[in-house]
């Protein structure tokens, strides 16, 4: 498995969108109609995570745990993160205690919420 964060798949793009221009009809169909954004907020919330926790955990998150979140738009300008099944269960190649994991992670994803808010001109 690589080391590379799978955020850093996307170039690095300056992307914003006006709120006449996010469709949330559209959002459904979020990886066919909004990828770039998509990787935006992920790979902006992945750098401030970085900067502020330990790197080797954050990497471990990201590729062990939110390559398989899903992002939903909840309306109002609010989104939300849905991680999938036992994220703790799934962390392999970092020791951490469960309780410390649970923190980074919940800020993870606050730290993804508000980027896919900036992002889509919410914020």
């Amino acid at each position: 498995m690589s080391n590379e964060p799978i955020v850093r798949l996307l170039s690095p793009l300056s992307l914003s969108l006006d709120m006449a221009d996010f469709d949330p009809e559209q959002f459904e169909d979020k990886y066919a109609n909004y990828f770039p954004e998509l990787q935006q907020a992920y790979k902006n919330a992945f750098n401030r995570m970085n900067d502020q926790y330990d790197s080797e955990l954050v990497h471990a998150i990201d590729q062990q745990v939110l390559n398989e979140s899903e992002p939903f738009y909840e309306g109002d300008g609010e989104f939300r993160v849905e991680l999938p099944d036992d994220p703790y269960g799934r962390l392999s190649g970092v020791l951490v205690d469960e309780e410390r994991f649970e923190h980074v992670l919940e800020r993870h994803v606050e730290e993804i919420e508000t980027e896919l808010q900036r992002v889509f001109g919410f914020a």
